[in-house]
């Protein structure tokens, strides 16, 4: 069903409004260009939370993404980021991320976002949900859907895949390695936790029917869905 709804999508708006006022580009950093387009590059690009330099404003004014680029920020001010459950969840994984680097205990796998990539003949669908209720989705084709606050619909919707991916969270391991390219074939599910990332990959059919990582998949189809009908 998934795969069916990702080649239907059609109608919303390309936006770059992306949180954090105006992060760098993919160009400064080696990075996998799925899309080989700029703005939907960085946007694929920021919602692992593994490179905080995407995160730096170009402006002279400050930012949280400034914040957690300063080896020598403050440590409460980093932690008081990382605690805050009304902060955007990219920026609380960028402050855990910061307090592991500068050896700070910190929570296991507090699940902070889900991400959904299925390659398709005309490229990469990739469908993210975050755990403040942001929510991004690249079509293969090239078109963006980002809220910032969903419709009732939409959102519900997203709760349960947060919900799914949470359950999914604490039956599998941490990934200590760099993010993988973008996959070629199959399904993969990655999760930003605390302490860094998790996913699982495989062939779709094996994915949608185990037991962890079937019902995420379940839940972002039915995400998917809504997102669909809000387009058209």
């Amino acid at each position: 069903m998934f795969r069916d709804f990702l080649k239907r999508f059609g109608s919303a708006n390309p936006t770059s409004s992306l949180a954090g006022g105006d992060p760098e580009s993919t160009d400064s950093v080696s990075l996998p260009r799925p899309y080989n387009d700029e703005a939907r590059d960085l946007l694929y690009n920021l919602l692992f939370c593994d490179h905080p330099e995407l995160f730096r404003s170009k402006t002279q004014r400050s930012s949280v993404g400034d914040l957690l680029n300063d080896p020598a920020a403050d440590a409460s001010q980093v932690q008081a980021i990382a605690d805050d459950a009304g902060e955007e969840s990219r920026y609380r994984a960028l402050a855990f991320r910061w307090l592991r680097e500068h050896g700070t205990a910190i929570p296991s796998k507090l699940l902070l976002g889900v991400i959904v990539e299925v390659p398709q003949e005309g490229g990469l669908d990739t469908l993210a949900a975050f755990e403040d209720g942001r929510i991004r989705y690249i079509n293969q084709s090239g078109r963006m859907a980002s809220f910032e606050t969903a419709p009732p619909d939409i959102e519900t919707k997203a709760r349960a895949l947060i919900a799914a991916a949470r359950a999914a969270v604490e039956q599998i391991g941490l990934w200590d390695k760099a993010r993988l390219p973008p996959p070629s074939s199959g399904v993969r599910v990655t999760f930003v936790v605390s302490d860094g990332l998790c996913f699982g990959e495989g062939p779709w059919d094996a994915i949608a029917n185990d037991s962890i990582g079937g019902p995420v998949l379940k839940c972002a189809t039915e995400l998917l869905v809504h997102i669909t009908e809000s387009a058209k």
